[in-house]
């Protein structure tokens, strides 16, 4: 196991600055998400932590140790780290026993001790079984727990994955998200995972650096993040949401594009603000401050998806599949908002909806 100190990282391509004053902290058996949008630096991160690259400025610390900074700078095959890239990259001549043992017959260890560590490996990704089989015989998902079982088997004090699962069908990434975390929890091996998909992030971490423009956002675990963002980028990219201009004063909101219609407010943020609110906080209710007629509504089985006009505004509400089966498009409804995060209005929002679109 190992805990990782990143102080003050800047790094730069040429011109181009893809990190900018990273400063965090992983703690020893911590399972970190990097999450952000392509090409916002999380990678970068990583690979720094691999030793793949070297910072333009600033220091890496595994365990109280400097192995990156300045003049120092630790291989990383001396980093006692394991990797798991987005590509399996197995090996297809070699059986899955022999792709796993690979580091250890390169540490030169014996064949006994080899035989015993893929063993106890390979008996915890769930492939004992298929020990002598070539990969060309598995499923894209054994041949990801071939890869991660070869990462783990030297004992790694810290484990980096970048996008591991991103080459799989949407039911194998849902079950090998939890296979991935079960094998962090029993282990206690300190993980960075590295992806794009919040859902990934909310299921796996135990706390996430959101990432943008090579700026870390926010710092927390998913319950921080999703329910206090601390901006509107990091309430725009962990989950769904709406957001609305208006004004917070007396005790409510008043929103311009609803005709001035308002919900009750309790926040201390007063004056021009940036409403935020998440479509499954809104529930239809007849004494709802909110007044709009039904645009459309979607059946998706567990959830209803709405869009209720309301003055100009487009609001979108996500109900449980089992309530409101008699909706019909046209309808007036009233709707009652269980909850609204508020932001300043910096002016920076038009330029994140441009992106969003």
């Amino acid at each position: 196991m190992a805990s990782v100190s990143i102080q003050h990282v800047t790094k730069a391509f040429g011109e181009n600055v893809v990190l900018k004053e990273f400063n965090q902290t992983i703690e020893d058996g911590e399972f970190v998400t990097l999450l952000g949008p392509s090409g916002c630096g999380k990678t970068t991160m990583l690979r720094i932590l691999a030793g793949f690259e070297k910072p333009t400025s600033g220091e890496v610390y595994f365990d109280g140790g400097l192995i990156s900074g300045g003049k120092t700078f630790v291989p990383p095959e001396k980093r006692n780290i394991g990797m798991v890239f987005q590509s399996y990259a197995v090996w297809p001549h070699m059986t899955v026993s022999d792709n796993v043992a690979y580091p250890l017959s390169i540490q030169k260890k014996g064949k006994d001790e080899i035989r015993k560590r893929v063993g106890h490996v390979l008996e915890i990704v769930h492939l004992s079984q298929y020990a002598d089989r070539m990969p060309g015989q598995l499923s894209g998902g054994q041949q990801q727990r071939v890869a991660l079982a070869r990462a783990l088997v030297a004992e790694p004090g810290l484990l980096l994955l970048d996008e591991p699962l991103s080459n799989l069908d949407a039911k194998l990434r849902e079950s090998m998200r939890f296979e991935i975390k079960e094998i962090q929890k029993k282990l206690g091996v300190t993980v960075v995972y590295v992806t794009h998909d919040q859902t990934e992030a909310m299921a796996m971490s135990d706390r996430i650096f959101l990432i943008n423009n090579g700026i870390v956002q926010q710092c927390g675990t998913p319950e921080d993040i999703y329910n206090r963002p601390v901006n509107p980028f990091a309430a725009d990219f962990l989950g769904k949401v709406d957001f609305f201009r208006g004004e917070a004063r007396d005790g409510r909101i008043f929103f311009p594009e609803m005709n001035g219609q308002s919900i009750p407010w309790n926040g201390e943020r007063t004056g021009r603000i940036i409403a935020a609110i998440r479509p499954e906080n809104i529930r239809i209710d007849p004494e709802g401050p909110l007044e709009g007629t039904l645009q459309s509504h979607y059946y998706l089985g567990d959830t209803e998806d709405c869009r209720v006009q309301v003055g100009k505004a487009s609001v979108r509400v996500i109900l449980s599949g089992r309530d409101h089966r008699g909706l019909r498009d046209g309808q007036a409804l009233r709707l009652d908002v269980r909850d609204c995060m508020a932001f300043e209005d910096d002016g920076s929002l038009d330029e994140m909806l441009r992106i969003r679109t």
